[in-house]
């Protein structure tokens, strides 16, 4: 069984990667203490490839659907294929990797693994703009969102960019969606969701409380117009 974690950075997927290395998952090596498959160049470097083939329509429009339709690019896979060498080349009967620029690829790597497991994980945006990632400025990765020196307004175009990718993207063969807060308030819960899917008995790790909500005591902005519609599908209040 192979399995992918599919979040934007700063969402608490770190957590979900040690929970699957300490339930025995082997998820590659070298991992950083983010639990991010290293090292990530040619992870990049497939970001941008796969970005030459995203539309920017202007706005917080963008139009997927030549990577929609199209199949992955000789050089994107063999990119994959060389940053994933020390998962695809394991013996170990479940394994996996996880970094956050996945996301920006999610079509195609759908097309190349269309039977693994897959992660979806969400996190309230109000608490994942607080901190910074190297996807907070698409342009890293080849991808147009409107201009603004404002950080928390480059994240949230970030968080809102990835969030329509995943919904424009039709659901994988094998799917479940977890939302992090669900693993800090009720892990117990949300384990046996995770044993059912997977079939592997999971290891519980320690979980911060206070990594909910944590935009309540913030003094910046945390909170868009264009949040609004993707809190309520995925059951954020606001």
């Amino acid at each position: 069984m192979m399995i992918t974690i599919i979040g934007r950075g700063h969402s608490g997927t770190r957590a979900m990667s040690h929970t699957l290395s300490a339930s025995g998952v082997f998820m590659g090596e070298p991992l950083n203490v983010s639990g991010d498959l290293l090292p990530p160049g040619k992870m990049y470097d497939a970001c941008r490839v796969f970005a030459k083939y995203v539309d920017y329509k202007g706005g917080l429009e963008w139009d997927f659907s030549k990577v929609l339709l199209m199949e992955p690019v000789p050089e994107f896979k063999k990119l994959i294929e060389d940053y994933l060498v020390t998962v695809l080349d394991s013996k170990n009967e479940n394994k996996g990797w996880k970094i956050p620029e996945t996301t920006l690829i999610y079509p195609w790597i759908i097309k190349m693994f269309p039977d693994i497991k897959y992660i979806h994980w969400v996190r309230d945006p109000r608490d994942c703009i607080l901190g910074s990632h190297l996807t907070d400025n698409l342009h890293d990765f080849g991808i147009d969102y409107p201009e603004t020196d404002d950080i928390r307004e480059k994240r949230a175009y970030s968080w809102k960019y990835q969030r329509e990718l995943m919904k424009a993207t039709p659901d994988p063969k094998n799917l479940l969606k977890l939302k992090f807060e669900d693993m800090v308030n009720n892990q117990d819960e949300t384990l046996i969701k995770l044993e059912d899917y997977l079939g592997i008995k999971m290891a519980k790790i320690e979980m911060r409380a206070d990594s909910v909500g944590r935009w309540k005591t913030d003094n910046g902005k945390y909170m868009f117009d264009f949040f609004a519609e993707d809190m309520t599908e995925c059951g954020y209040e606001f």
